[in-house]
């Protein structure tokens, strides 16, 4: 059974910043599909950055310029760097991981709030 495990949400100020982390319990070289998708209460879950093919990245445009994915690859981990958080980044952040066409994974979730 494929295990992700997401940390580093917290609560941030206005203009701060948080990194996400996602440890996967198997290789993330090239999957199908993965990413960072969040969700507030009574809306749907919404990507905000994911990369396809291992290769090809793409951000919402609520967060271009402001949030950037990177992973390590000998580690297993997909990271997401969110550099001046804004309030209406608060929600729920989780971790996607589509090894191939046939099947998807989730984290568990990491609560993400920005107040002052």
């Amino acid at each position: 059974q494929v295990q992700l495990v997401e940390s580093g949400g917290g609560w941030v100020q206005p203009g701060g910043s948080l990194r996400l982390s996602c440890a996967a319990s198997v290789s993330i070289f090239s999957p199908y599909i993965m990413g960072w998708y969040r969700q507030t209460p009574g809306n749907e879950r919404e990507a905000v950055a994911t990369i396809i093919g291992g290769r090809v990245v793409n951000y919402a445009d609520s967060v271009e310029g402001r949030f950037t994915l990177s992973r390590d690859n000998a580690k297993n981990t997909l990271y997401l760097q969110m550099d001046n958080l804004q309030p209406e980044d608060t929600a729920v952040y989780y971790c996607r991981l589509t090894p191939d066409k046939r099947r998807t994974y989730w984290g568990q979730g990491t609560q993400v709030t920005v107040s002052s």
